[in-house]
């Protein structure tokens, strides 16, 4: 016995120990990877010595005699940091995802491919201007020095990733800077969506005036009646099951209601306490570990610019210099459309034109897919844009026989000046030269806030798509290809774009709401980002004559429901103290102490308040009850609660209270019965999911901030050192903005917001801050990983100073890169 006890002691011994020398090689090779700041290289590519000074939170100064020395700089410090990140996304654009990850990546392949975006890239590098071809080809030298250094000194591959999956990385070009950004507009589109989950609700509705319910209209006058989608192709089914692929990090394609989000607000020197403009900006991406945003600061001829970049872009995208500021959001422009293509039935090769049946144009193109048989695909395009499947989009619902689907999108254009622009606005002094310089920005169209010392402003950059005043659809639903009063007949003017100039008021900003009321075919968009935050803040902005620095960072972090406190008095409006008194521990009395506890809210998503989850849990499931039994599966779709729709419903807009009563019982119901159901339906998930104790309920426990890896993930044991998961106030519609999935198990966790913020105050420049979501790390190991994740959730900042000296005193380590003689 005491031989056997000995033995298993040995065995125990020996496998600790070979785990443990396991763990130490792995940490060996991720660790390998891990820059080493401090230090001086010799590289190819410069004409002088540049300096990279990190700063004590890991944002880097980039100095140098030359802005291409600049651009080489920024390159090079992108590459240290967020290797495999900027290796992912350029396999994404250009549709090379399976090499690496097999048959998991081919469907975003396949849409990639078929979309061209990387095709369109490669052709746009000859219109940029020289300043930016300079910029471009610096900024792909400083990449690529860093990949030689990686490959001479052996430095673990680059990246921890790299070991797990090993692929060769390709020298950067500068086509692969301007894909970035043809990425960033496919990951902010969303009308293409909208479009047909818009003709597949037309088809289910049997009274088509419910339509505008569902799929409200934002308040304002400009737009017409629409024809019916069966009216248009009168061969489709009612309803068609579609495909619902689970959704993979990996993804560059938005869920319905997760594509482009922002807030941006700015004061002029009449509205500030401090008698110089201020401006702020938090643009809203779905989150992810590392963080889209990367900050930097780039020491130009022109002067100094600091503020986030994207990797793999030479451009400053939302930040200052010393005279100007400039901020994004997403202006929801109607830049995509869709057509359905009728075939030559003797021909399927050839579709309905103006003039009559003409051939695709077409070309092969071949998928590679690791540990299975490449896929040869033949891409297809019309006169309107590529050929997109049925299998995508659900396009196979809303498509009758003997058609198939095609795109229009000014993402497409091969004659993309959009980096040229950005490049340009980082010189602009004053807000008037950078509206000039945004004439150049073709997509995604944005609003940009403007801020010089004296002057504030907002401009609408991005390509805006002339149509004809009798296009069927008025480009809210797929419509016939080939008839010549739907197609695009070019792009609006660009002096016709939203633009606002020095308001009278003295403030002027935007949360994706909607900026002008025009009708059809001049108008913006029919589809708008946000009805609700608006108001929560005008009110913020009108509550003080003057504001200052620390004003609108309270701003950027109200977790004020402006849809909380109008919803609620109009749902509960017979339910609040009616009732007689209920045991405790029965539905009754859940629903009581519910409501007492709503009764007392002030509309605030604090994290730790257990208001704002009743609210929450009680709106989605009010919602759902609503609508499932008009729209059966098609439900689904509408996985986030649309405030307008339910004001519709309970102040019957139009009759809109029909949808309170289930068509298919026999019982007529009122909108009071469905309140109450809901609220029993929300309390009943809430006992499953967090608990009975309503008064121990935290929001933060359901509405935790999910910056995950997209790749590691998921892996177990992995997961822990790879995500960063935070209890976050704000929700759907606050200026906290924090989107929640709608996904079950967890339809609250908060997956798309503000990954940066950034305060800008030009009476004290360098009293300016700014802060990203994650950290300025990609490389797990690194202390720069998530060394601001907890800033961010707590709402604070770190300094956004174009000072070098102070840039210096507290710097983690300073390299020079300097030119190989």
């Amino acid at each position: 016995m005491r031989l056997i006890f000995r033995w298993l002691l040995r065995i125990a011994t020996g496998l600790i120990l070979l785990v443990l020398a396991g763990v130490a090689l792995v940490y060996f090779l991720a660790s390998q990877s891990l820059p080493d700041y401090d230090r001086e290289v010799s590289v190819t590519g410069l004409s002088s010595p540049v300096e990279i000074v990190r700063d004590n939170a890991n944002v880097p100064h980039i100095f140098g005699e030359t802005d291409a020395d600049v651009y080489f700089g920024l390159g090079y410090a992108h590459a240290q940091d967020r290797m495999w990140q900027m290796t992912l996304m350029r396999r994404t654009v250009q549709g090379r995802l399976s090499e690496v990850f097999g048959e998991r990546t081919v469907k975003i392949d396949r849409l990639l491919r078929r979309l061209d975006l990387y095709r369109a890239a490669q052709r746009s590098v000859a219109v940029q201007d020289e300043e930016t071809m300079v910029a471009l080809r610096a900024y792909a030298a400083g990449v690529n020095a860093r990949l030689n250094q990686i490959n001479e000194e052996s430095l673990g591959r680059g990246a921890p990733e790299m070991f797990l999956f090993p692929t060769p990385m390709a020298p950067w070009q500068p086509a692969d800077s301007i894909a970035m950004i043809k990425l960033m507009a496919l990951q902010l589109s969303g009308h293409l969506e909208e479009e047909v989950l818009r003709a597949r609700t037309s088809l289910m509705l049997s009274d088509p005036d419910r339509l505008l319910d569902i799929l409200p209209d934002v308040p304002g006058s400009g737009i017409a009646a629409l024809p019916e989608y069966s009216a248009l192709f009168p061969d489709l089914p009612r309803y068609a099951a579609g495909e619902r692929p689970a959704a993979d990090p990996i993804s560059p394609i938005p869920e319905r209601g997760l594509a482009g989000a922002s807030n941006a607000w700015a004061a002029d020197p009449s509205r500030s306490a401090s008698g110089g403009t201020l401006l702020a900006n938090d643009p809203h991406l779905g989150f992810s570990a590392p963080s889209t945003w990367y900050l930097a600061r780039l020491e130009l001829t022109s002067g100094g610019v600091i503020g986030g970049t994207i990797p793999g872009i030479p451009a400053v995208l939302t930040g200052r210099s010393d005279y100007l500021g400039w901020g994004v959001t997403s202006s929801y422009v109607d830049d995509q459309d869709l057509y359905i293509e009728q075939l030559n039935p003797n021909n399927p090769e050839e579709y309905l034109t103006p003039d009559g049946y003409k051939p695709f144009e077409s070309r092969p193109s071949i998928i590679q897919i690791k540990n299975a048989a490449p896929i040869t695909l033949t891409l297809r395009w019309t006169e309107n844009g590529p050929v997109l499947p049925g299998s995508l989009y659900n396009l196979g619902t809303i498509t009758p026989p003997g058609h198939v689907v095609s795109l229009a999108w000014t993402a497409l254009s091969p004659n993309d000046t959009t980096m040229s622009a950005a490049i340009a606005l980082m010189s602009a002094k004053t807000v008037t030269q950078a509206i000039e310089a945004g004439e150049r920005y073709l997509t995604p169209a944005q609003n940009l806030t403007l801020a010089d010392r004296e002057t504030v402003a907002m401009q609408t950059i991005g390509a805006i798509p002339r149509r004809d005043a009798r296009h069927q659809s008025q480009g809210r639903m797929p419509s016939q290809g080939w008839r010549p009063e739907n197609r695009w007949q070019g792009r609006m003017p660009y002096d016709t774009n939203p633009s606002f100039l020095s308001p009278e008021g003295g403030l002027l900003g935007n949360t994706n709401n909607k900026t002008v009321d025009r009708p059809f075919p001049n108008h913006v968009s029919h589809s708008w980002g946000d009805t609700q935050r608006v108001n929560r803040w005008e009110r913020l902005m009108q509550s003080r004559q003057v504001h200052t620095r620390d004003s609108f960072i309270e701003a950027q972090l109200d977790p004020v429901s402006f849809t909380a406190r109008s919803l609620l008095p109009l749902i509960g409006a017979d339910l609040w103290f009616t009732g007689e008194a209920a045991p405790e521990g029965t539905p009754e009395r859940q629903r009581q102490i519910a409501l007492s506890l709503l009764a007392d809210w002030n509309g605030e998503m604090n994290e730790h308040l257990p208001e704002p989850l009743i609210y929450a849990a009680w709106l989605r499931a009010l919602q759902k009850r609503l609508i499932e039994d008009e729209l059966g599966p098609l439900a689904d779709e509408f996985k986030h609660v649309d405030p307008l729709f339910i004001e519709r419903v309970y102040r019957d807009v139009d009759g809109a209270s029909v949808w309170c009563d289930v068509s298919q019982s026999a019982p007529v119901e009122s909108c009071t019965d469905m309140a109450r159901l809901a609220l029993d339906d929300a309390l009943v998930w809430i006992a499953e999911n967090h608990g009975s104790a309503l008064e121990s309920l935290r929001w933060g426990d359901a509405h935790q901030a999910t910056h995950d890896h997209p790749i590691l993930g998921e892996v177990p044991v992995l997961r822990y050192f790879v995500n960063i998961r935070q209890s976050t106030s704000g929700g759907d519609n606050t200026l906290q903005r924090g989107r929640t999935s709608g996904e079950d198990p967890a339809p609250f966790q908060n997956v798309h917001g503000a990954g940066f913020r950034g305060v800008y105050d030009f009476a004290d420049p360098d009293s300016s801050v700014f802060v990203i979501s994650t950290g300025q790390s990609g490389h797990f190991l690194s202390r720069h990983y998530d060394d601001q994740a907890q800033l961010w959730r707590r709402g604070e900042y770190i300094p956004m100073s174009l000072d070098a000296d102070l840039a210096r005193a507290a710097s983690v380590g300073i390299t020079t890169l300097t030119p190989k003689p």
